[in-house]
């Protein structure tokens, strides 16, 4: 009786085991389909912008620093008191404007006595030429001797000599009467007065620092590698912490030679105009240089692209799908990047997004 019940119990367990392993193979493999075709059909969100081609002028970036176009430091030709000085720091002044003056009162007396002397001895070539006439006209009589005629002859040359001299110390005279005034040898700006009125002055103590600022110019180095790209007359553009959103213009007047072997960089000076004294001595600049013309190249933004090493790709977006493409990139242009092969315009591009993505991929453009 035990035994009959076991085999009841027994069969009954056997079946109701196999129904639930029936079970649990129909749910699990329900629910590997359902995970597979969740895989498969996952579709990436991404953004994407249409790639265009746009007509740049090809440039070369760098940094500078603006420099006085001229600098002069004006000194005293003569020694002497120092009368007066006309400017100060900061003072603009034109070409040929009264910068200082020196004590003139020597100079003067100078120039007086150097009249007399001159007046002096003309007055003596003058008593020295009417006697050689007479003593010209005498030795043609043979009335004076030959000895006689030679010393009035020497008289004459020495006394036309003495005029000769008086007029060179007349002249050096007034030279250094005139040079008691100091004149601004060019206009600018007064940048250091180094002197003061009652100061006693030697030849070529400095008096004042000049220097021009309208045009001003503005020096910046290029690297080794775009030496090739830069020349003469081209277009200089920049801008300046002081005034961030302002642009200033210039252009490449000066190519240093050599390069400075330790930065392997090469010097060049652009000159700019500043009527309004905007632009400073010492200022620091971010530089654009236009190295050509404009040309129709296929840019990019910069944060689209996908770095591997030494290549470099970008996805587009071609029937629903993500689509890998190999690019081969050029000139940079602030936040774009010319591409020169892998795209052509037109494109699809995916902008945001990109870096979860791989070929074939479903993404859902968002708007």
């Amino acid at each position: 009786m035990v035994g009959h019940r076991w085999s009841r119990y027994s069969g009954r367990y056997s079946g109701l085991m196999f129904v639930f392993m029936l079970s649990f193979l129909l749910v699990y493999t329900g629910c590997g389909k359902k995970e597979e075709k969740g895989v498969q059909e996952r579709v990436f969100n991404v953004r994407a912008v249409t790639v265009e081609k746009q007509a740049l002028r090809p440039f070369v970036e760098t940094v500078g620093t603006l420099k006085a176009n001229e600098e002069v430091v004006v000194s005293s030709e003569i020694d002497g008191i120092l009368k007066r000085i006309t400017v100060t720091e900061g003072s603009r002044v034109s070409r040929g404007a009264l910068i200082a003056e020196v004590n003139e009162t020597d100079y003067r007396l100078e120039v007086k006595r150097a009249e007399a002397s001159l007046r002096q001895t003309e007055a003596s070539l003058a008593n020295a030429k009417v006697e050689y006439e007479r003593k010209d006209a005498l030795y043609k009589e043979q009335l004076v001797t030959r000895q006689q005629f030679d010393d009035i002859t020497a008289r004459l040359a020495l006394a036309d000599g003495d005029v000769e001299r008086a007029r060179a110390a007349l002249a050096l005279a007034r030279e250094k009467l005139s040079k008691t005034k100091i004149y601004a040898p060019m206009g600018g700006s007064v940048k250091e007065k180094r002197t003061t009125a009652g100061d006693y002055v030697r030849n070529g103590t400095p008096l004042v620092s000049l220097i021009q600022t309208d045009p001003i110019k503005l020096s910046f180095s290029v690297i080794e590698r775009d030496v090739g790209k830069i020349k003469t007359s081209q277009d200089v553009q920049f801008r300046v912490d002081s005034f961030p959103d302002q642009e200033f213009r210039g252009v490449l007047k000066n190519i240093y030679p050599n390069l400075e072997e330790k930065t392997r960089s090469l010097q060049a000076e652009a000159i700019v105009a500043n009527h309004q004294q905007l632009l400073k001595p010492g200022l620091f600049a971010r530089v654009i240089l236009f190295t050509g013309p404009a040309r129709d190249v296929v840019v990019v933004p910069i944060t689209s692209l996908l770095y591997e090493g030494t290549n470099v790709k970008a996805f587009i977006v071609e029937n629903g799908q993500a689509k890998e493409k190999p690019v081969k990139t050029g000139q940079k242009y602030g936040e774009f990047m010319e591409i020169m092969e892998g795209l052509q315009g037109g494109e699809q591009l995916i902008t945001v997004g990109q870096n979860n993505l791989s070929q074939g991929v479903k993404v859902n453009v968002a708007r």
